[in-house]
């Protein structure tokens, strides 16, 4: 497969490194923008071909897939004339920034017959992938209950860098800019981990989302800090369990956390992930008298990157694929159309 990426953000460096790894992977090209970021990008990463637009690079044409590396407004419409000019296309989540462009994504790619896979990381979690086994096989019983947080600390701490000076998470503060804030930068992320653990969708859900003030006047040179810091929801599964999903960027003592408990009519799990390591416990049988958790060994599991490119040589789709992202984007616009006041809830069914 050769590969392009577009961008050259943190992100960026990170799909090139785990495509690196994959054998029969050749990255030929970058598209940046910006001449400077893109030469220090291609002479870090050894990458021969630059463009400072996708048009320049799909006109060279020489590529067999690209990697959607941007800002979250651009996933669309580049993504769009990546599937328009017949090429397989992984793109960063969110899918887009809304439903209706998502699912005409979606359609697009399906239409064309092209690979289309969304990077969901923490589908690498092996803890992830061993509890919808132990679900699936009914093993816990129906599920009733669960509770998914998503906790990073960014906004307190200075683990990644100084967000008050940083471009790279600042947009990420400013509606602006492109950003959904904390619903659309992680909240794909812990609605799919709670779902696909559970092997349910959501059919009804409310949420509240809140934006704290960060800065003097709420604005930081160019960039006015509007979007949603946390959120908070309450769901219905297919199965009628009932779970509360939430995320913040304001939790002190968790660099990225994505926790998980799920609560069966015979048993119940509980995982963590940071997308270093993960962590499985399941409380069943005798141990459910005793509330005593045991580990559960989970073997590795192949990354999205991975599943990319096998898709890619098989030519069938992987899993997270575009519709997958584009339905989960669906709930995430019902949050985002809360905001901050109070939401008498939705069905989805």
């Amino acid at each position: 497969m050769r590969l392009l990426i577009i961008g050259t953000g943190s992100m960026a460096r990170q799909h090139v490194l785990s495509f690196r790894v994959i054998d029969d992977v050749e990255i030929v090209g970058a598209v940046e923008p910006n001449e400077e970021r893109l030469k220090a990008f291609a002479e870090e990463h050894r990458i021969p071909n630059t463009f400072p637009d996708l048009e320049a690079a799909i006109a060279w044409g020489e590529f067999d897939a690209a990697s959607n590396v941007t800002p979250d407004a651009f996933h669309h419409p580049l993504s769009m004339q990546l599937i328009e000019a017949g090429k397989h296309v992984l793109c960063e989540k969110p899918l887009s920034t809304n439903y209706p462009l998502a699912l005409e994504m979606t359609k697009a790619a399906e239409r064309r017959g092209l690979i289309n896979m969304v990077n969901l990381t923490f589908r690498a979690a092996p803890c992830l992938d061993m509890a919808r086994q132990i679900v699936t096989s009914g093993e816990i019983g129906e599920i009733r209950h669960f509770e998914a947080s998503y906790l990073q600390s960014w906004l307190v701490g200075h683990h990644w860098g100084d967000w008050r000076t940083d471009e790279r998470w600042l947009w990420r503060l400013s509606t602006e800019h492109g950003s959904h804030g904390v619903i659309g930068d992680i909240g794909i992320h812990v609605i799919d981990f709670a779902t696909y653990a559970a092997g349910k969708d959501i059919v009804w859900m409310e949420s509240r989302a809140k934006t704290f003030q960060k800065a003097e006047g709420d604005r930081i040179g160019d960039y006015v800090l509007d979007a949603n810091d946390s959120f908070a929801m309450t769901v219905e599964l297919t199965n009628g369990a009932l779970g509360v999903i939430h995320a913040s960027r304001w939790a002190t003592g968790y660099a990225n956390m994505m926790r998980l408990d799920v609560f069966g009519s015979h048993g119940a799990l509980q995982m963590t992930a940071d997308g270093r390591r993960s962590w499985l416990g399941k409380c069943i049988g005798a141990d459910i008298d005793t509330q005593s958790w045991r580990e559960v060994h989970c073997p590795p599991v192949k990354t999205v990157f991975q599943r990319f490119a096998e898709a890619i040589e098989t030519g069938e789709n992987g899993d997270p694929d575009f519709r997958r992202a584009a339905d989960i984007q669906r709930v995430l616009d019902l949050c985002l159309q809360a905001g901050s006041r109070s939401h008498g809830g939705v069905r989805l069914d």
